[in-house]
């Protein structure tokens, strides 16, 4: 029991969220381990995103706590900025780069993330800042593009841009909304592969509406509906659950099952 306490980086107890009499989330609970790449799923409207603002600080609930890493800090109450420097890293759908710059100087702004941009941009990088950049490109996939303006990129380089400009915090959770949104299948099989190399070192949470997506990259998947948790298992085991089947994959099942019949 002790080992498997170690092992849980995240845990999210009883949250409630009212937004002036609307439960957007509802008892909600959430446990992450270490290196996990989980899948938050659901309709439209079942709390996936809300919960991800309550993770990092956007959204306070009326119930219930967070807490975080292997001595349990309440982040509950802590500010966006102060959460985002224990360690958790939030990506929005719309990728937040600086367009004007280069892929390069956009690393290099994150790593000095403390600073203003002007004065980020005039600091020199120290030897050991620039290998981690280097790598860091190179991981993500656009070492080959370091001298491009990012706002040349395409969609997907964009996001893997954002993502490397995270992970150059070092954050220990990093919660992405969305990320294949209005990717081509190139780069949504290239996102996929990305998420499990980072897996190797932080814990991942995705919100996620691209299901072929999440058959092909999740282990575990936590179902939501109307702000409530309804299933949690491996992504055979939510598919074959007839709640799910009901309020989620129901068409698609069925669909699927029409064709194989037909």
């Amino acid at each position: 029991m002790k080992e498997q306490m170690e092992s849980v980086i995240l845990q999210c107890d009883e949250v409630t969220v009212d937004f002036d009499g609307f439960k957007a989330v509802q008892g909600m609970n959430l446990t992450l381990a270490r290196g996990e790449l989980r899948f938050l799923i659901g309709p439209n409207g079942a709390g996936k995103t809300t919960m991800l603002d309550v993770i990092c600080g956007k959204t306070k609930p009326a119930v219930g706590k967070v807490l975080f890493g292997g001595s349990r800090v309440d982040i509950t109450r802590k500010k966006e900025h102060q959460i985002a420097e224990l360690g958790i890293g939030r990506k929005f759908q719309t990728p937040s780069i600086f367009a004007s710059l280069t892929v390069y100087e956009n690393f290099e702004i994150a790593m000095k993330q403390n600073r203003g941009v002007f004065a980020a941009m005039r600091a020199k990088l120290r030897k050991e800042d620039a290998e981690r950049i280097a790598a860091q490109l190179d991981m993500v996939g656009l070492a080959d593009k370091a001298q491009w303006r990012a706002g040349g990129l395409s969609h997907g380089e964009k996001q893997w841009l954002e993502i490397g400009m995270m992970l150059l915090q070092e954050p220990e959770i990093l919660l992405l909304d969305e990320p294949v949104a209005g990717m081509t299948d190139n780069e949504t099989e290239k996102t996929g592969e990305l998420l499990q190399e980072i897996r190797k070192k932080q814990s991942i949470v995705v919100v996620e509406h691209d299901m072929e997506f999440v058959r092909n990259f999740a282990s575990f998947v936590t179902v939501m509906h109307e702000g409530k948790l309804l299933k949690e298992g491996s992504m055979d085991e939510v598919q074959r659950d007839d709640r799910v089947a009901e309020v989620y994959l129901g068409k698609r099942r069925d669909a699927d099952a029409s064709r194989s019949t037909a």
